[in-house]
Formats: structure tokens, sequence, C-alpha cells
């Protein structure tokens, strides 16, 4: 059985190590991460080798950037004013695709692997992202706004740099841990490997990862999906039964 695996995986190498182009082998420690009430985030280790043409490394160590992605989302973020002694909505901004969470690791800082133009073509980094917006406001307005997203995501452990972590064993093995959120969202995340030579990315490739509910979270997520009314009505129950409770327990008190 053995033979048989090496055998099948032979025509694979052999291809990996004629290619012109060195090739990213990566992996993640957690494929499904299951969120439970007492999920408090997770650390994922993203890790892999570099498989370079005819088994010859490079003269110059290459970089490596590991990006953790979630699902985007449509986002509006509002400016509150203070009016006469009140707190009103004011100026807002919209923006069509805000990744929910967004990590990146790098072997050295961002700035001294690639230039200004690369990191914007490949998004590297949380001032790199392209969040696609949707309203009219000046170019000044949707900064500021924009800045002020990044922040309050930067805040919540949702967006997250860590430039200089990723370690590179022997120019060919690379590891790199970065943090998961509790705050993250259910979806399909993915994992983003770039290899970088001279400022050039010159391999990627590519690992999904799914968020998804278990236990009696997930139950009540399949419940209030697949039989929203009858969700509706126990949840109206519920609160009205609570409701009635609390209230004959203080009439006794």
């Amino acid at each position: 059985m053995r033979r048989r695996a090496l055998l099948a995986l032979t025509p694979a190498l052999l291809l990996l190590c004629a290619a012109d182009e060195p090739v990213l082998v990566p992996d993640v420690s957690q494929r499904d991460v299951e969120i439970q009430y007492s999920f408090t985030g997770a650390d994922l280790l993203l890790f892999g080798a570099i498989v370079y043409p005819d088994g010859r490394r490079p003269k110059k160590p290459a970089d490596i950037m590991v990006v953790l992605k979630g699902p985007d989302q449509s986002i509006t973020m509002r400016e509150k004013q203070k009016v006469a002694g009140i707190w009103i909505n004011a100026d807002s901004a919209r923006f069509r695709s805000a990744p929910s969470f967004y990590a990146i690791a790098s072997s050295r800082p961002i700035a001294k692997v690639v230039d200004e133009r690369t990191a914007a073509i490949y998004e590297m980094g949380v001032n790199k992202l392209q969040l696609s917006p949707s309203s009219l406001n000046d170019s000044a307005e949707l900064d500021r706004f924009q800045k002020g997203l990044i922040d309050l995501r930067e805040r919540a452990g949702l967006y997250v740099e860590r430039p200089g972590t990723v370690e590179i064993t022997d120019g060919v093995l690379y590891r790199a841990r970065l943090p998961l959120s509790a705050r993250v969202i259910v979806g399909n995340y993915t994992a983003e490997t770039f290899l970088v030579q001279d400022g050039r990315v010159v391999a990627a490739a590519v690992r999904d990862i799914t968020i998804r509910k278990s236990g009696f979270e997930r139950f009540m997520a399949v419940a209030a999906e697949q039989w929203p009314f009858l969700y509706g009505l126990v949840a109206m129950m519920l609160a009205v039964g609570m409701g009635w409770a609390a209230g004959a327990i203080a009439r006794r008190i």
C-alpha cells in the first residue's frame, strides 16, 4: 500500500521539480474551526515548503508572506456628531467588500519585501485593502472613513499585522502563527501564501478554511434559517415567559 502511494506521488513530485519557477506546498493546522459558546479565539499554524527548480535554492534568501482572510462584508460607517447635547448620525460612507477578518504575517517588514505597487495589487497589509467604496463621498472623506474602519477592526482583533514572524528554515520550510479572534463570523476563509524574490511575487498558493458553529449554537442558527416562523414564535414565547417569571419573583420579594 505504501509503495502504491509513493508511485502515485512520484509524477507530481517530478512535475514540481521540473518547473521553471519555485512552487509552494502549503498547509494549515486546522481546516475546520468549530465555534461553541466557550470559543475564545484560536491560533492557526500555517506552514509548508518551497520546492525550487532542480532542487537548487537561490543565493539570496526569498521572503514569505501569509495572509488569512475572511468573507467580504458590505458595511456602512457612520460618523456621530453632538448637536444640542444629543449624539446623532452625521456623515456616512459605504464599503462593498470589507474583509470580515484579515491577518498577515511576513518574514520581514512588508515595506522591505515589496514596493507600494506590489503591496496594493496583492493587498499586502491592512492599509492596502481594497474596500470598494460605493458612496459618493470625496476622497478625503473616504480616506477618513476607511482609516476609521481599519482602526475599529484592529482594536477588535479582526485586522492583524505580524511582520517578521514567519520563520524560514534552511530556505525551504516555513511556518507562521496567526491569531483568530473570538469575534470572527462563520464562513469560508482563505489562507494564501506568497513567495517573494527580489520584490517580485514568484509563487502563490491557497488553502481553504471553514469556520462554522457547533453544538447548541449551530442548532439555533440552523433553526433560525430553516424554520424562521417557528423560531420567532418560540423566541417570543420564551421572552414573554421570562418576563412573567421575573415579574412574579419581584412581587413575592
